[in-house]
This record gives structure tokens, C-alpha cells and sequence, in this order.
């Protein structure tokens, strides 16, 4: 599938080889070769030849080393300078210029997007293979009717799992967004609520 899984099951080698891939080689052709003059030039490269190579099958080596995560970060960091009159902004800055999140809350963002399709069987996945409701063991529960049980786990990487690490985000959306009756709505409601929210 193209993904390098090691011995201890962390992300580092994957991370560093999409990093490579993405800022090294298809960032610098695109230095060398455009002038990035306003966001739609820039979405149309980096959307079309960077991102892909940092967010295939992410859902599977999601990084959460934090030298992994800022390696990753670092691409769309130095992406983003590339467009006319953003060179000297801030980060945040640039960012908002153009309309983008980081990518590390884009990579929640596909993880509580891929919870509500199992969860809510838009995909053709057994819920109970990989999540637990949580009934709140006799308790009413607040929030929504669709949380999740967290459960333990003795090894970090296994907290890191995707079928660990979304549960506490998820279980704090509001009821609204998870009743959603389609993807497409789930996307613009969470969208809407995480412009100032801190997944």
C-alpha cells in the first residue's frame, strides 16, 4: 500500500519519508517552475502535488510524535511562503490569508469524519469491530447518543491508534453535528463549529 510500518509500530520512518517526498522533491520543482501569485495557484499545486503525499492512508500512521508532527507541518510552513505577499506573515497569518488549516487539524478533522461514517454506517464497516458505545454505566450521559467508551491501554502507541485517539474529540462534539443525516452536512457543521474551537 506504500506505507512503512516498523518493528514498534510508530510513524517516524513514514513520516520522514513523506516529508521527503513532499518537501524535497515536488515542493522544489514547484519553486523552481511557478510563481505562486494568489491562493487559488497555490491550491491547485500544493493541493494537487503536496498534500496527497503528506496524507495518504494517514488515518493509519497518523503522526503523533511531536518532532513527527512539526516535520510534517514544516512542508506546508515553507508552502505557504511561496505566495506572493505572505513571505514575511506569520504562520497563523498565512493560513487565514489563504483559507487553510494546519494540517495536524486536518488530520482530526478526516479522523471525526471517518468516525461518523462507521458510526453512523455510511460506511460498510461493523461499528462494533472498532468502537464501544459508551451507556454511561446507569448514568445519563451529557452530550449526544452516540459517545464512545474510552478504553485502556498499557502501551502509548496504542493510545495513538485511530480507534483511540479520536474518542475523547468525538465525544465532546455537540448533539447537532452528529445527528447530521449526511456526510456532506456533518463536514459544514463541524467546519462551522471548529473555526473557534481547539480540537
Amino acid at each position: 500500500m506504500g506505507i512503512t510500518v516498523t518493528s514498534d509500530l510508530k510513524p517516524s520512518v513514514q513520516c520522514s519519508k513523506a516529508v521527503a517526498k513532499a518537501a524535497m522533491q515536488v515542493l522544489g520543482v514547484i519553486k523552481r517552475n511557478f510563481v505562486l501569485n494568489d491562493v487559488e495557484d497555490f491550491r491547485l499545486l500544493f493541493n494537487g502535488f503536496v498534500r496527497p503525499h503528506l496524507e495518504y492512508c494517514v488515518h493509519v500512521w497518523s503522526p503523533y510524535l511531536r518532532k513527527d508532527i512539526d516535520s510534517i507541518e514544516k512542508v506546508q510552513r515553507r508552502a505557504t511562503k511561496l505566495v506572493k505577499g505572505l513571505k514575511n506573515k506569520s504562520y497563523e497569518e498565512r493560513l487565514q490569508a489563504l483559507g487553510i488549516t494546519s494540517l495536524e487539524k486536518r488530520r482530526i478533522r478526516g479522523d471525526l469524519i471517518q468516525v461518523f461514517r462507521i458510526v453512523r454506517s455510511f460506511d460498510r464497516i461493523k461499528v462494533d469491530e472498532l468502537f464501544e458505545f459508551d451507556d454511561g454505566g446507569g448514568h445519563v450521559l451529557r452530550g449526544h447518543n452516540w459517545k464512545l467508551k474510552v478504553k485502556r491501554c498499557r502501551l502509548q502507541v496504542r493510545k495513538c491508534f485511530f480507534t483511540q485517539r479520536i474518542i475523547n474529540v468525538w465525544n465532546k462534539l455537540p448533539e447537532y453535528i452528529v445527528e447530521s443525516s449526511s456526510v456532506v452536512m456533518f463536514k459544514k457543521r463541524l467546519d462551522d463549529w471548529s473555526k473557534d474551537v481547539e480540537l
